[in-house]
């Protein structure tokens, strides 16, 4: 059988001394072997062990034992718990790396981050017993061994097995095609982007705005006067004399110029 009770060697004890089952029917109702089962009856195995009643514990039904005795090909098996329970789960620690396997570990990781980088750093953890500044190192070739280390796939360092790879790729990309899925639709939510003819407004849109642009021009035109507009004798003599270049005088040529404009504009007063 392949579920015994819970204490097989007691149980045994107690069967070989308060029955007349045989010696394989006591092994195989108790997961034992029959030579097992012969040396307690002989005393040479389980010494001092206290028998177990099974029908007292709720494992054997009395009418089970009676047909058993009656029969010594029939086979005993286990009565229906009354109260089934629940199978505790225990959550697994981290990942023991023997001493021996600890040097090729970088290697592993460098396998891993390479060949599945949809893995999350947690996962690798899982895998292969590690860190999270020893990943990141690795990854960012800032390791202190970077220059020796080689891509190796960690199921044939044995430090995970096969099956705890695949399901470990095969949730890593579920959880991909979950947030792919998201994305594609958060973007069909909120629309595609438009072209940019689209959210480029033309020059002119409308004649009321050409009308209003052709205006300001205008107004701007009557304001400002343009290069080609005529000057006043005074401003052409300063324009020609900005285009034949700053002359450098002195004080003696400075009153001397302005001792003759006077002069010249006396004269022109006492002609009118």
């Amino acid at each position: 059988m392949s579920n015994g009770p819970l204490m097989p060697k007691a149980t045994a004890v107690w069967l070989i001394d308060n029955t007349s089952l045989t010696f394989e029917q006591i092994a195989r109702f108790c997961n034992l072997h029959a030579l097992e089962v012969k040396g307690i009856a002989d005393g040479d195995v389980a010494f001092g062990i206290k028998g177990m009643d099974p029908i007292s514990s709720g494992q054997l039904t009395r009418d089970e034992l009676e047909a058993a005795q009656t029969d010594t090909d029939y086979e005993l098996s286990l009565a229906k718990p009354k109260v089934e329970i629940p199978e505790v789960k225990t959550k697994r620690g981290p990942r023991y790396t023997p001493v021996s396997r600890r040097q090729e570990r970088p290697d592993a990781i460098f396998w891993l981050l390479k060949n599945h980088p949809e893995l999350t750093d947690g996962q690798i953890i899982k895998l292969v017993g590690t860190t999270k500044p020893t990943i990141k190192a690795i990854r960012d070739r800032t390791h202190w061994n970077s220059t020796n280390i080689k891509a190796v796939d960690p199921v044939t360092l044995s430090l995970c097995s096969q099956i705890d790879l695949d399901s470990a790729v095969q949730k890593a990309a579920r959880k991909a095609q979950i947030e792919r899925k998201k994305l594609e639709k958060e973007a069909a939510r909120l629309g595609t982007i438009l072209p940019a003819e689209q959210t480029i407004a033309p020059a002119v849109t409308s004649p009321a705005y050409a009308e209003i642009i052709s205006s300001s021009d205008r107004a701007a035109a009557i304001a400002e006067p343009r290069a080609t507009d005529v000057f006043s004798p005074q401003q052409e003599g300063e324009k020609k004399d900005d285009e034949e270049g700053d002359e450098q005088y002195d004080a003696d040529s400075v009153f001397a110029k302005l001792t003759e404009l006077k002069s010249s504009d006396k004269s022109a007063k006492e002609e009118d």
